[in-house]
């Protein structure tokens, strides 16, 4: 079993980063995910507790259910199936106000189950292939929510 976690400070409010990277439909904005449905709506909220997502990325396809939502600081799924197959201890992310926006720690745990090179898939090519698909949907959440910088012109002091 291996632990893989992904931070990024997104330049925007909790609340925002919160329901943007709960809402799983948005991380077909990154070329790393092909498709993405709420398969089952969740207690209270579209994506809360009992949500059951179906998310075909370039990497294979999961079927995950959430086990925990407490908006806007954390949500927890479990993998319950998926190709190629795998076991999933964990799935969370955590969401932090920081200067200048708001820490995402995105960590799973889990092992592909495949016979025989399965323990070298866990170890070698699983965690970078899952931590760069992390890294591409942070990054697509960074470009759609980032807030504007202003931009400094000499009157204010700066070079243009």
């Amino acid at each position: 079993m291996e632990t893989m976690t992904v931070e990024r400070v997104i330049a925007a409010p909790i609340d925002d980063v919160f329901a943007w990277l709960t809402t799983t439909t948005n991380y077909t904005r990154s070329p790393l995910v092909l498709r993405c449905r709420l398969a089952r709506r969740g207690e209270g909220a579209p994506y809360g507790v009992g949500a059951v997502r179906s998310h075909l990325w370039a990497i294979g396809w999961l079927r995950e259910r959430i086990t925990r939502y407490e908006p806007p600081y954390v949500t927890e799924y479990a993998v319950e199936r998926s190709f190629p197959p795998s076991r999933h201890e964990l799935g969370r992310m955590t969401f932090t106000e920081v200067e200048g926006g708001t820490l995402v720690n995105w960590t799973t745990r889990a092992e592909m189950s495949a016979p025989l090179i399965g323990p070298f898939l866990t170890r070698h090519l699983a965690p970078r292939m899952i931590t760069g698909s992390f890294r591409s949907i942070l990054d697509a959440a960074d470009k759609a929510l980032a807030q504007p910088r202003p931009r400094m012109t000499n009157s204010q002091g700066a070079d243009a």
